[in-house]
């Protein structure tokens, strides 16, 4: 989708500089890649989540669009990014994102992400036992 996203603002740009007789150079600058979940490690990582945080709390989320460099990391292993959910409760509608000075969180949540993270790493080493 990115590349195709460049390819239509490279053509509009060339065409609208055309329409009026002129020339339009186009430069884009690749930053971070698409966190793109790896479905298989994502599947097997649900029951991990669930015993950590509740399964009516698991979800799949829609697609974000955001900056994260832990993409950097998918482009080597397979990768799984999840979010804790850690907004304060009751406050905003539209909460502040992540990095971000305005942004808040509960520190309750916290606990869940530990287990989450403990109950994947056992869980991982517990089914690669060789």
């Amino acid at each position: 989708m990115q590349q195709e996203m460049h390819e239509r603002i490279i053509r509009t740009a060339t065409k609208v500089a055309e329409s009026a007789g002129g020339r339009a150079d186009v430069t884009i600058r690749k930053g971070y890649p698409a966190v793109i979940n790896d479905a298989t490690l994502a599947q097997w990582a649900g029951p991990s989540l669930a015993r950590a945080a509740g399964l009516s709390n698991v979800r799949i989320t829609p697609a974000v669009t955001m900056a994260e460099d832990f993409s950097f990391f998918q482009e080597k292993v397979p990768g799984l990014f999840f979010f804790l959910g850690a907004y304060p409760e009751g406050t905003l509608e539209k909460p502040p994102v992540h990095h971000t000075p305005d942004f808040m969180i509960n520190e309750k949540v916290l606990i869940v992400g530990v287990k989450a993270l403990s109950n994947l790493t056992v869980d991982y080493l517990d089914a690669h036992k060789k």
